[in-house]
């Protein structure tokens, strides 16, 4: 039999108390993001025969309707919860400066938003013939509800148009520009 020492025990207590902390917290995070509106396949289309001068190859368009839509997830799941952590990964340059200051802003004045009912009808315009950036637009229309704590203080459906750039990243497309505009 061996013998732990007061301090060994004490350790060893510590570190399953760390260890089931840490369990609790992951459950949490996961419950959190479960809660979080998910975006389906047929709930982003992509429209690919004006893109150009490169045609858009089968894998290609699959990997961006997938990390599009995943994308749209984050950038929900952020907003709603005012977290910076989903924006790692599918968001970089100007895209995620932007979407930080939001969650940033709203940090401040203790507001939310939550994006639900997503749609996404993508239309590839360029695609550059080394197949590292590609232009979309995206016709959007989402219910947008800002809260105040759990009450909503703006509720409404929305249409609005976005130019995105994606580019390839190591393992999945990212989007480098989101930018809202009047009209295509």
């Amino acid at each position: 039999m061996i013998r732990e020492t007061g301090k060994a025990s004490r350790l060893r207590g510590l570190m399953r108390g760390a260890a089931v902390l840490a369990l609790a917290l992951a459950g949490s995070l996961c419950s959190r993001a479960a809660d979080a509106p998910q975006i389906q396949k047929d709930q982003v289309q992509l429209d690919v025969s004006k893109a150009g001068p490169r045609a858009v190859e089968s894998l290609t368009q699959h990997g961006i309707l997938r990390d599009y839509g995943s994308a749209w997830t984050s950038l929900a799941h952020a907003l709603e919860f005012n977290t910076l952590d989903p924006l790692d990964g599918p968001f970089v340059g100007t895209a995620k400066k932007w979407l930080t200051e939001r969650v940033l802003g709203q940090q401040r004045s203790g507001l939310r938003s939550r994006y639900q009912d997503q749609s996404h009808k993508l239309q590839a315009i360029f695609y550059a013939p080394e197949g590292d950036v590609i232009e979309l637009h995206d016709t959007a229309e989402y219910r947008l509800q800002v809260l105040d704590g759990a009450k909503a203080v703006h509720d409404e459906r929305v249409v609005v148009h976005y130019v995105v750039l994606m580019t390839p990243g190591a393992d999945r497309w990212v989007i480098r520009q989101l930018q809202a505009v009047s009209q295509f």
